[in-house]
């Protein structure tokens, strides 16, 4: 059992950690959180709760996701841990040499360039044939309902909605863009606070999805939409690249840290980067959270942690080190090498050869489920199919256009992925799900809530709760304004560059359920830098 604290954090925003027993679902939109647990108290577990969750998140948070983006997920049933890779790969159709020939030098944000095959209804048809107790129609007919009837739009929602219209009003221009402002400003402008969207394109595939379990989706008319709308604008996607996508079961990924095993999903997520950070720190000593020494040989860790995986992290098949040559402890003592008293700029090391939704559920089964979501970069390429809501992810931005690095574009292939889940367990105990979504601050919010559970002992909800900071890159690192002076002061003495974000979001938002394993108690925490809610029962 995690040993935390009673009192809150000193600098936390003093929520309080919330307790349950028979089902609990923690996520950052109450709406998707509160459906989530209706679907378990009507007779679904863990798992239906997550898809029905996930598949509203979709309506009621666009800004972080979509139907076309990707998912992973860590599954506990019975007593075991299942790890779910459901990105979707680059075109057939696409390579570096067809992007030369158009005369494209750098993979763009935006348009059909970037557009990889969407993973998330995949997910949620795995999950639910593979796990779930309900029926795919009745998971997804809450996320159905929002859809049709509308929502009103919470402030953080609000708020990044805002500014996306700001930012796709500037750059998106092409006729092919139109869509998504015919979706999602439909007056001219993005929905306010407290006014009501709808999207009936939404309703009717995610309708379809649920009564093919799927198949209209990636064989029949919604794939047929995706295809003519890319052909119209000379895209690489195709009905064939959907057709062929399958999610894939894998084995997840850990390392032990204090006693305990912290779990993520193999490349080609970066979930393999908080691994890298912890594994590196676990040969220091953690007591003190408010020090300047510890604080600095956890952004040490986590920056040579970020080097490895940006040189290495690509789809398993093409890279050219393996997860445990990084994972050894020979090579963590060797990385711990590199880290002295003044910060230092992050190089890659040679080991021996040889803006997302997340969301948590627990049910009185003791299943648990780890999941996340996303289109990258808010509502992905700016693409919306006609007539569906579907918006496009752009996750193929990602990619490198040199031949010589392992994460080189290719057809068919997935590239590096920012979105993870993860887990805890404790022997053969699972502790619970957690998760911080946020571009290239997962991993790091990973580390973050890891030792602030184990080495601080903080309950979940402080341990989200509490300053954050963020490496950008060199010795530049972002923290957040609740960060203590001394301990800032005491960064820029040891050579860090400080940055202030003016805005949360930069931290990420994250979610933790933690179980006890001898009475079966839940304690969930949601995060303070969104409209973050816990559905408890």
């Amino acid at each position: 059992m995690v040993q935390f604290n009673a009192h809150e954090y000193p600098y936390a925003s003093q929520r309080m950690v919330t307790y349950g027993q028979k089902g609990m679902v923690a996520t950052s939109q109450p709406l998707a959180a509160q459906a989530g647990l209706d679907i378990m108290k009507k007779g679904g577990n863990a798992i239906d709760a997550a898809i029905a969750t996930a598949a509203c998140l979709t309506v009621v948070e666009p800004t972080s996701n979509g139907i076309g983006g990707d998912a992973f997920a860590l599954v506990w049933v019975k007593g075991k841990l299942h790890g779910l890779n459901a990105s979707g790969p680059s075109p057939a159709g696409i390579s570096i040499e067809a992007l030369k020939q158009r005369g494209i030098e750098e993979i763009p944000k935006f348009g059909f360039t970037p557009v990889t095959v969407p993973g998330a209804p995949a997910a949620w048809v795995e999950l639910s044939k593979t796990y779930g107790k309900l029926p795919l129609q009745e998971v997804l007919e809450p996320a159905i309902r929002y859809a049709e009837e509308g929502y009103p739009l919470s402030p953080v929602l609000a708020h990044f909605w805002k500014g996306a219209y700001k930012a796709y009003k500037q750059h998106l221009s092409g006729d092919e863009f139109a869509h998504w402002f015919e979706t999602f400003a439909p007056d001219g402008r993005a929905p306010e606070v407290g006014e009501v969207w709808r999207s009936q394109g939404h309703a009717d595939t995610l309708r379809a999805i649920a009564t093919t379990d799927g198949k209209a989706f990636y064989e029949g008319e919604i794939a047929e939409k995706i295809d003519a709308f890319s052909k119209k604008y000379d895209g690489f996607i195709r009905k064939e690249d959907l057709e062929n996508f399958k999610p894939e079961w894998v084995d997840p990924i850990s390392v032990n840290y204090r006693g305990y095993d912290v779990w993520e999903i193999p490349p080609n997520g970066q979930g393999l980067i908080a691994l890298l950070g912890l594994n590196i720190a676990k040969g220091y000593e953690f007591s003190n959270r408010d020090t300047v020494k510890e604080l600095h040989l956890q952004i040490e860790a986590m920056k040579l942690a970020f080097s490895d995986g940006f040189a290495y992290i690509t789809e398993q098949s093409a890279m050219n080190v393996s997860v445990e040559q990084l994972l050894s402890e020979d090579y963590a003592a060797k990385r711990r090498e590199s880290i002295g008293e003044e910060a230092i700029m992050p190089t890659v090391g040679e080991p021996s050869r040889g803006g997302t939704v997340y969301l948590a559920t627990a049910d009185g089964e003791g299943n648990m489920v780890s999941f996340i979501q996303s289109n990258y970069m808010g509502f992905g390429s700016g693409l919306v199919v006609p007539g569906t809501g579907i918006a496009l992810q752009n996750r193929g931005h990602n990619f490198t256009l040199d031949p010589k690095h392992p994460n080189c574009l290719a057809p068919n292939k997935k590239t590096f992925h920012t979105i993870i889940p993860g887990f805890l367990t404790k022997g053969e105990e699972a502790v619970g799900p957690f998760g911080v979504m946020g571009g290239f601050m997962q991993p790091q919010g990973h580390m973050q809530v890891v030792m602030n559970t184990i080495d601080y002992h903080l309950n979940p909800q402080s341990a989200l709760d509490a300053p954050r900071w963020q490496w950008m890159k060199d010795k530049t690192i972002l923290v957040e304004q609740s960060m203590p002076q001394h301990l800032v002061q005491g960064l820029l003495a040891k050579g860090h560059q400080i940055e202030v974000a003016n805005h949360p979001g930069a931290f990420g938002r994250g979610q933790i359920i933690w179980r006890n394993p001898k009475t079966g108690i839940l304690a969930g925490g949601t995060e303070s830098r969104t409209d973050g809610a816990i559905a408890v029962w």
